[in-house]
C-alpha cells in the first residue's frame, strides 16, 4: 500500500464515521473491482433496478453485468420522448437505485445537483434501496466546497458528455446560467437518512467520474 492509498483509506474511514451519525451506511473499497463486487453483493436477483446518469457507474462497469443477469431493469436510456420520461418515473418504484454523488463533505453530507431533478428525487424518496459509489475525487472539506466542486468541476464535463448547449460547455467554467439546457436546476443536500439501511455509500480509493 502506497502512502497515498493509505491516506485515502484513512480519509474514507473518517467520512464513514460521519455517515454513521447520519444513518447512512458507508463502505470503503481500495479499487473499482472491489467496489463492483460489493455493489453486486447488495443486490438481490429478481429485483427491479434503475439508475441515475453517472459516469462513475459507467467506469465501474456494472450495467453490462446487470443486463446479463437475473434482474428487472428500468433503463430510461433505451427509450426516447414520453417513454423515456415514463421510465424515469417508474424508477421511483424500483427495489434498487444506483447512482453516484456529485460530491461528499468530510462530515458525511451528500451534495447533488440535477437538471430534471429525477435523480435527486429518487435519492431522497421512492426506491427501497439507494446504492451510491464515489471516488476519492468527490470528497471535499465542506458542503460549500461540495457545491463549488459540482458547479465548477463536475458540471462542465458533464454538459460536454451530454452535448448540452450551456455556457460551461463552451467555457469550461460555471456562469450561473439559466438557459434551457442548464443541468443545475435542483440542489439536494442529504444530511440525514430517516430510513435505516436505505442509503449505502461505497467510497473507492481511486478517481471515478467527474
Amino acid at each position: 500500500m502506497t502512502h497515498l492509498q493509505k491516506s485515502y483509506e484513512l480519509k474514507a474511514q473518517t467520512v464513514i464515521k460521519h455517515f454513521a451519525k447520519r444513518n447512512i451506511e458507508g463502505y470503503y473499497c481500495a479499487n473499482k473491482d472491489e467496489a463492483l463486487k460489493l455493489m453486486l453483493g447488495f443486490i438481490e436477483e429478481g429485483k427491479s433496478i434503475s439508475w441515475g446518469g453517472s459516469e462513475s457507474l459507467n467506469e465501474l462497469g456494472i450495467k453490462p453485468i446487470l443486463e446479463n443477469g437475473n434482474y428487472v431493469l428500468v433503463d430510461r436510456d433505451k427509450f426516447t420522448g414520453e417513454e423515456r420520461t415514463q421510465k424515469m418515473k417508474e424508477a421511483f418504484f424500483s427495489d434498487y437505485y444506483l447512482t453516484s454523488s456529485n460530491a461528499v463533505s468530510q462530515d458525511g453530507m451528500l451534495v447533488n445537483i440535477d437538471g430534471n431533478g429525477n435523480r435527486v428525487a429518487a435519492m431522497s424518496f421512492g426506491p427501497k434501496n439507494v446504492i451510491i459509489v464515489v471516488g476519492m475525487n468527490k470528497i471535499v472539506p465542506t458542503v460549500e466546497n461540495a457545491v463549488e466542486r459540482v458547479r465548477n468541476y463536475a458540471t462542465p464535463p458533464n454538459t460536454i458528455r451530454l452535448g448540452y448547449d450551456t455556457p460551461c460547455n463552451k467555457s469550461g467554467v460555471c456562469s450561473d446560467c439559466l438557459v434551457k439546457d442548464c443541468v443545475c436546476g435542483q440542489i439536494l443536500i442529504t444530511r440525514f437518512n430517516r430510513n435505516p439501511g436505505r442509503i449505502k455509500v461505497i467510497i473507492v480509493g481511486e478517481t471515478l467520474g467527474f
